[in-house]
């Protein structure tokens, strides 16, 4: 592919190999005319003819790669800063492309590489701090059951048809997300939904393309810190660039930073959530809480009106129903397609229910801290169990005061803790306990700890009284440990098999 035909939406300017603005006419048509076989913003991948994003991250800056890649073959560069790369040059010169910002052109021009398969699709984007990822499985269940072939980019993973890939971040880099498009687009996906993070926002990961709807599910204080946001407004700032790049806002109108969020909104919008003054409103909630599982029916009102289920605790679930309902009412999808595909949602390691007694209530959470342990724990109470117990421990290499915060948490909401180990990585998992404990100690609340995380849970079972609801929290859908530095397979639920499994041997 021609340089000209990648770089057409992005602002810059050429610049010979001592760093020198280039601006003799021929020579940059000629340059434009240099052909690529390929992109790459990992050095260790480039080829030889392939252009190279040097990306100044906040671990490593990809211009120090500059030595590497051409020695591969790199024939383009696409830079930040004016370099003098004289003295590595091996043959033929580089094209060298200045930009201000090599994220966004290489968003930009990964689109353009990929053939913008974007505009072949629906996409759906969905950010807020808490639902992303339910929302997006309800969707994609609703759009399947109304026959639509929908792909999902998100936190667990990314997939389309019968394709899997496990995701290391809720939103890719935009080359790997260009590259997933570009495989759904051909696979025939009609739509996509995805999670969009702060993050990605942040660093224009989701640039290249305008998403044809953009959701808000809701925003509180998260992912503030060194590497993330400066502050609670440059995270809230960040979420609202989704509605800057969208055809259609849907936003939870009861969300009290709703209006920040539209703040300079370019899109139409539409909102939902329980009050009646949304687009999209639910009445008439009622708690369902039978042996081993819980749920929610509602009453869709406002733009549909339809009864619901959910097989899911908590209000907050009925508003990741409503949200995903918002979004599929675009889509034509029909009241039975979505009263059918809500009935039949389950999503792993967000409240997923593990059937273990006929007399209490088990579940697996992704809540690994304070605030979302909250939001959980709350919801719960309201379907008023025996009691309340928690399982969780706190990740290693982390900040600290993540630790103290959960323990007051959970001691103050639940009725029984057990501290437990998470992902220690290259701290003693005891001093992550101990932390943990210092939260306790702060409530009045009772616990155990029980370090290993397999006695742990059989302790819980083991344990379980009628009408109680067990909580596993933080390890969620991951299936694996870090201690020290290696990743080993753990998987929740297959730890409640073998507990149950080993019981029925010993009977």
């Amino acid at each position: 592919m021609k340089i000209a035909d990648l770089i057409s939406k992005v602002d810059y300017h050429f610049n010979d190999a001592r760093g020198q603005a280039i601006t003799d006419p021929e020579v940059v048509r000629s340059l434009l005319k240099k052909e690529i076989t390929g992109i790459y913003n990992d050095s260790r991948k480039v080829e030889k003819g392939g252009l190279f994003f040097c990306i100044s991250g906040t671990v490593s800056d990809g211009h120090s790669f500059i030595p590497m890649v051409l020695e591969k073959g790199a024939a383009a560069l696409v830079v930040e800063k004016d370099l003098d790369i004289t003295p590595y040059i091996q043959g033929e010169d580089p094209v060298i492309i200045r930009v201000y910002d090599s994220r966004y052109a290489m968003a930009w021009i990964s689109a353009a590489y990929y053939g913008n398969p974007a505009s072949r699709m629906k996409i759906i984007g969905i950010t807020g701090t808490k639902g992303k990822t339910t929302t997006t499985y309800m969707v994609r269940s609703i759009l399947q059951n109304a026959g639509y072939k929908v792909g999902l980019v998100g936190t667990i993973e990314t997939v389309y048809g019968d394709v899997r890939i496990p995701s290391p971040n809720t939103t890719p880099e935009s080359m790997t997300l260009q590259k997933y498009f570009r495989d759904m687009a051909d696979a025939g996906m009609d739509a996509v939904v995805m999670e969009v993070s702060s993050q990605a926002l942040k660093l224009h990961r989701t640039q290249g393309f305008i998403f044809d709807y953009g959701i808000f599910t809701n925003l509180s204080p998260d992912h503030i810190g060194p590497g993330e946001h400066s502050s609670f407004e440059d995270y809230l700032y960040c979420k609202s660039l989704l509605f800057k790049q969208c055809r259609m806002g849907i936003v939870n109108g009861d969300d009290p930073y709703a209006e920040r969020i539209l703040d300079g909104h370019t899109c139409e919008v539409e909102t939902y959530g329980l009050a009646e003054t949304n687009s999209l409103y639910a009445q008439d909630l009622e708690l369902i809480k039978e042996p081993g599982e819980l749920g929610i029916r509602f009453h869709v009102r406002g733009l549909l009106d339809f009864a619901a289920e959910v097989p899911m605790p908590g209000r907050f679930s009925v508003y990741n129903a409503l949200c995903a309902i918002a979004i599929c009412r675009h889509f034509k999808a029909d009241t039975e397609a979505i009263q059918k595909a809500l009935l039949g949602i389950k999503v792993r390691g967000r409240i997923e229910m593990v059937r273990v007694s006929d007399s209490f209530t088990l579940l697996i959470d992704y809540a690994h801290n304070a605030m979302a342990l909250r939001s959980l724990l709350t919801s719960l109470r309201e379907y008023e169990p025996n009691r309340l117990v928690t399982l969780f421990g706190c990740g290693g290499d982390r900040d600290p005061e993540r630790r103290f915060t959960m323990g007051e948490e959970s001691g103050r909401t639940s009725d029984f803790t057990i501290i437990t180990s998470d992902n220690p990585r290259t701290e003693d998992p005891m001093k992550i306990i101990a932390d943990i404990e210092t939260g306790m100690k702060r409530t009045e609340g009772v616990y155990v700890t029980i370090p290993d995380r397999k006695e742990a849970i059989a302790y819980a079972i083991h344990n379980g009284q009628a009408g109680d609801i067990i909580v596993l929290a933080g390890k969620g859908h991951e299936d694996y440990q870090i201690i020290g530095k290696t990743k080993y397979h753990m998987d929740e639920r297959e730890l409640i098999r073998d507990i149950l499994e080993e019981d029925a041997q010993k009977a």
